[in-house]
C-alpha cells in the first residue's frame, strides 16, 4: 500500500460531529486509520452546539492555530478546536458562522464571478453551508500561508456543502492539493425521486437545464464547479462515476469505496447470542402488536426489514411492497406454515404512538407481570408433580392439567387479564399516528397490495416511522440491535450511490439484499458475489415487472430455508461484509490525496 505523501490533511464535511446521513458513517468509521497515517490530520465541520456537546471535547488550540482563530474571530467566525470522541480521537475544528452572515452577498458574488454559481435567489439552506465551508477555506488558506516548513497540504471536501472551501483555495491560488468527493449528485437524486428513469435518460440529459427546472441550480452549479476545478475528483462507486461523467462532465479520477471498521463489530459467535436475545425482544413486541386480534406461531415467524430515508422510489420501497404482496399470495397458495413480519423502519413526522398499541402493551405487561409473580409457585408445582409421578411417560397429557398446576383464583385472574388483552378487528398498519395518513404513499401502497394485516395474511406489515434510538417506547432497541434481531434486511434501491445498510447488516451477521444499481451491490458483482448471504437483485436495464418477479422469488426461496440453512446464509453474509473493511479500502484515499499532491507540484 502506498503511504501518504502529504504532511497535513484537512478533511471538510458538513457531517463532522454532526450526524445527518451516510457521510457521517464514512468519515467516522475511517477516521482512526487516516489519523494514524498522517502526521497532521484535521477534520473541519460546523459547530452545532447540541450535537457538539455529545461528541466533541473542546481543547485549547495549538499555537499554530491560535493566531488564525483570532483573525477569523475578527471576521465573525468562531473556531472551536478539540477532539471528536470516536475511535482514535482525531482533531476536529468546528466553525460557528452565525456572526459571518454579513458576508453572504460578497461570497455569492465571488462564486458567481469566478465559477458561474447562480445563487441570487438561494435561501439559508444554501447560504449557511456556503458561509461555513468558505470559512473553512479561509482557515486552510491562512494555515498554508504561514507554512514555513514547506509541508505538503491536502484538503479533501465531501459534497457541495463543503465545496466552497475548495473553490476558495483555488481562487486564492493556494499551494494546497484539493480533492472533491460527490457521494451522490444533486441532480441524479432529484430526478430519481420524481420518478425519472435516470439511467436510460443519462446520455440525452441537459443537466443545467434540468437543474433550473427543479430549482436546484445553485447546488448543482456548485457541485459542477467543484468537480471541474478540483485537482482530483472522486466518487464512491462505479455507478456514481458513470452518473457524474454525464451530469458533472468529469469521470472520477479515483473511486473511494465506502468501508466499515470491522474490528468494531462482534464475532459471529457473539452475534448468534445477541440475535436470539434481540429476536425475542422483537417477538414480544410482535405478540402485543398482533395477538390481541389473532395469533400465529412465533417460532415459525421470520423478521424482515427495510430501513432508511423516506424516498419511495429511490430506496425501492415501491417494488419492495409489490414483492411482499406477491410473497403473501405465494405463501397463501402453498399453505405455508411460516409467517413473515416486514418492518418499515423509515422515520417521518408522527403525532405519537397509536392509543390501541399503547393499550395492547399495557395489557400485555399486566399479563406478563401476573405470570412472573406466580412463576415460583408454578415452578414448584411442576417440580413436585414430576418427583411424585411414578409413570416414566411424563409427556402424557393427563400428567399436567390446569387443575393440578393452577389454583382456581389464578385461572380466574388469568381469564380476566386475557379478556382485557383481546380485541376485535385487525392490527394497525402503523405504530404511530401519521399526519395525513390517508395520503401516505407507504400505507396506500400496502393497502393496494392487500397487505392490511388480516388473519389469513402470511405477510404482516408494520410501518414503524421513528428512529431506532433504543428509547422509542416500543421495542426499545438501538439501530444495530434491532437489525441483529432480524433475519433478512431488504434494500432494493433504484438510486443508491453506495449503500451502507446491506453492508452493516452483513457485518452484523444478518442476510440482506441490495441491487446492482447501488455501489455496494456492483462491488459485490465485481467480486463474483451476490447469490448467497448478501443477495444482489439485478435492476440495471431490466424491466420493472421482471425485477419484481425476481425479487418475489428471492423472498419466497428464503422462506423455504430451514433454520440450519438460514444460519449458513448468515455466516456467508458476515464473511462477505469483511471484503469492505476500511483496512482494504483506505488505500484509495491515499491514492487520491497523493494525486492531489502531484498536481500541486505540476502547477508549480
Amino acid at each position: 500500500m502506498d503511504s501518504p505523501k502529504a504532511n497535513v490533511l484537512f478533511e471538510v464535511s458538513w457531517e463532522i460531529c454532526n450526524k445527518v446521513g451516510g457521510i457521517y458513517t464514512v468519515v467516522k468509521s475511517k477516521a482512526d486509520l487516516i489519523n494514524k497515517a498522517y502526521e497532521n490530520y484535521f477534520l473541519i465541520g460546523p459547530y452545532v452546539e447540541k450535537k457538539a456537546k455529545e461528541v466533541f471535547n473542546e481543547l485549547d488550540p495549538p499555537e499554530n492555530f491560535a493566531g488564525i482563530f483570532n483573525e477569523l474571530a475578527d471576521m465573525g467566525i468562531k473556531c472551536h478546536f478539540g477532539e471528536w470522541q470516536i475511535k482514535g480521537k482525531p482533531n476536529a475544528i468546528l466553525l460557528d458562522v452565525s456572526g459571518f452572515s454579513k458576508k453572504t452577498n460578497d461570497f455569492k458574488k465571488l462564486f458567481w464571478d469566478n465559477f458561474g454559481i447562480d445563487s441570487l435567489n438561494a435561501g439559508w439552506t444554501f447560504e449557511e453551508p456556503m458561509l461555513w465551508s468558505t470559512a473553512a477555506g479561509i482557515l486552510i488558506e491562512k494555515y498554508a500561508k504561514q507554512n514555513n516548513e514547506g509541508k505538503k497540504i491536502v484538503t479533501h471536501c465531501h459534497e457541495w456543502m463543503a465545496g466552497f472551501a475548495l473553490l476558495y483555495l483555488i481562487n486564492k491560488k493556494s499551494n494546497v492539493g484539493t480533492v472533491f468527493t460527490t457521494h451522490a449528485t444533486m441532480l441524479g437524486r432529484t430526478l430519481c425521486a420524481v420518478g425519472r428513469e435516470l439511467y436510460s435518460e443519462l446520455n440525452n440529459l441537459n443537466p443545467k437545464e434540468e437543474a433550473y427546472k427543479y430549482n436546484i441550480q445553485e447546488k448543482y452549479l456548485t457541485e459542477f464547479a467543484c468537480a471541474q476545478n478540483a485537482d482530483v475528483f472522486t466518487t464512491v462507486s462505479e455507478i456514481t462515476s458513470m452518473e457524474a461523467e454525464k451530469i458533472l462532465g468529469r469521470k472520477a479520477d479515483v473511486i473511494l469505496l465506502n468501508g466499515l471498521d470491522m474490528e468494531k463489530f462482534p464475532s459471529f459467535e457473539e452475534l448468534s447470542i445477541k440475535h436470539r436475545i434481540y429476536r425475542d425482544k422483537i417477538r414480544e413486541f410482535v405478540a402485543y402488536y398482533f395477538f390481541p386480534y389473532y395469533s400465529f406461531d412465533l417460532s415459525q415467524t421470520l423478521l424482515f426489514f427495510i430501513v432508511g430515508r423516506y424516498e419511495f422510489k429511490n430506496k425501492g420501497i415501491d417494488i419492495f411492497i409489490k414483492a411482499l404482496g406477491n410473497l403473501n399470495r405465494m405463501m397463501q397458495e402453498n399453505d405455508s406454515k411460516k409467517t413473515v413480519i416486514a418492518f418499515f423502519w423509515i422515520p417521518r413526522e408522527v403525532h405519537g404512538a397509536k392509543i390501541e398499541l399503547s393499550e395492547n402493551k399495557m395489557n400485555f405487561n399486566r399479563l406478563k407481570d401476573f405470570v412472573n409473580s406466580n412463576q415460583e409457585d408454578i415452578q414448584h408445582k411442576i417440580l413436585m408433580h414430576l418427583v411424585k409421578s411414578k409413570d416414566e411417560k411424563i409427556e402424557a397429557a393427563d400428567h399436567f392439567t390446569s387443575s393440578n398446576l393452577f389454583p382456581e383464583e389464578f385461572l380466574l385472574e388469568a381469564r380476566k387479564l386475557k379478556l382485557n388483552f383481546s380485541k376485535s378487528g385487525n392490527p394497525p398498519l402503523s405504530t404511530h399516528n401519521l399526519p395525513g395518513e390517508e395520503h401516505d404513499e407507504i400505507i396506500n401502497a400496502l393497502k393496494a397490495e392487500g397487505l392490511d394485516n388480516k388473519k389469513d395474511d402470511k405477510v404482516k406489515v408494520i410501518s414503524y416511522p421513528v428512529y431506532l434510538t433504543g428509547i422509542d417506547g416500543l421495542t426499545d432497541l438501538p439501530y444495530y440491535d434491532a437489525l441483529t434481531g432480524c433475519h433478512l434486511g431488504l434494500f432494493p434501491s433504484y438510486y443508491e450511490p453506495w449503500g451502507y445498510t446491506p453492508l452493516e447488516s452483513g457485518a452484523l451477521g444478518v442476510s440482506s439484499l441490495t441491487t446492482d444499481l447501488g455501489g455496494f451491490g456492483r462491488f459485490l458483482v465485481s467480486k463474483e458475489k451476490g447469490d448467497k448471504g448478501i443477495f444482489v437483485l439485478k435492476r440495471f436495464g431490466i424491466n420493472e415487472d421482471k425485477v419484481i418477479n425476481d425479487f418475489s422469488k428471492t423472498l419466497h426461496d428464503y422462506t423455504l430455508l430451514k433454520e440450519k440453512e438460514r444460519v449458513e446464509q448468515k455466516m456467508i453474509s458476515k464473511k462477505i461484509a469483511n471484503l469492505a473493511d476500511w483496512n482494504e479500502f483506505v488505500k484509495y484515499y491515499f491514492e487520491a490525496h497523493n494525486k492531489a499532491i502531484e498536481s500541486v507540484g505540476k502547477n508549480d
